[in-house]
């Protein structure tokens, strides 16, 4: 089985051991010459010629803690408001006022989450299950607007299309009280994520995210992150709230 060392409004895990479905090869999955999954073959391809995304993936967990950690000091474009609060967030005293301590994790801190998750593609919609909270986003393909006044939602109203082999996907509507991540960065209601998501081969995805945000930030800024495909596993049940004995004793540094 997966093991899990968790410290609860930080999402700290350790490192999967093997899954507990054993013996598990995953079809489709091209191999080198001992059997072990060619990470680095061509990404594959779907009738329509575009990459096919559907999988199942983990991200660095790096942009869970800081999501701005490839950034230079100073790239971060923050209203004074957003720049004062996530100051006084930085030290941990506010890390209870985190949703994230109540295993609510919000985007794009649910896409970061130290688990795998599971891309599933159909028409009219991609679904992406999520080992963390047992928890799934719903991202929309068939065409539709998003809402012009949506009701505020912890992971937001998202629709995606693709520009090329570039698979781009907007939300909006995700309620303000929720961080960026672990460090502490705000958000206002007016964010808007863009997600261009780049499969590079058959093993590795990037998604390059756009924050734009008129009321915390003075422009829009980008970041990088990477994925990579888990093979050969599938994933387990995970409940935040069955073992959340943390939150009460949050009090700050």
């Amino acid at each position: 089985m997966r093991e899990r060392i968790i410290l609860t409004w930080l999402l700290i895990a350790a490192i999967p051991a093997p899954a507990q479905w054993f013996k598990l090869t995953t079809p489709g999955i091209p191999r080198t010459a001992d059997g072990r999954p060619n990470l680095s073959a061509p990404a594959p391809r779907g009738p329509d010629g575009k990459p096919v995304l559907s999988g199942i993936w983990q991200m660095n967990g790096k942009y869970l803690q800081d999501i701005a950690s490839d950034l230079k000091p100073g790239e971060v474009p923050y209203q004074p408001w957003a720049e004062q609060l996530f100051n006084s967030r930085r030290n941990g005293a506010a890390g209870k006022n985190d949703p994230a301590a109540r295993c609510i994790p919000g985007m794009p801190k649910l896409d970061a989450l130290p688990y795998p998750f599971k891309i599933i593609e159909s028409p009219g919609m991609v679904m992406m299950l999520f080992e963390g909270f047992t928890t799934f986003r719903q991202i929309f393909t068939d065409g539709r607007e998003l809402p012009k006044d949506p009701n505020p939602a912890w992971f937001g109203y998202s629709t995606g299309k693709w520009e090329g082999d570039d698979w781009v996907v907007n939300t909006i509507g995700i309620r303000a009280e929720t961080w960026l991540d672990n460090a502490g960065r705000p958000h206002s209601d007016a964010l808007r994520l863009i997600e261009r998501f780049q499969r590079r081969d058959f093993g590795h995805m990037d998604i390059l995210l756009t924050i734009d945000d008129p009321k915390a930030y003075t422009k829009p800024w980008r970041v990088k992150e990477d994925l990579r495909l888990i093979p050969d596993t599938e994933l387990l049940e995970y409940v935040c709230n069955e073992n959340n004995k943390d939150y009460e004793h949050l009090t700050g540094k």
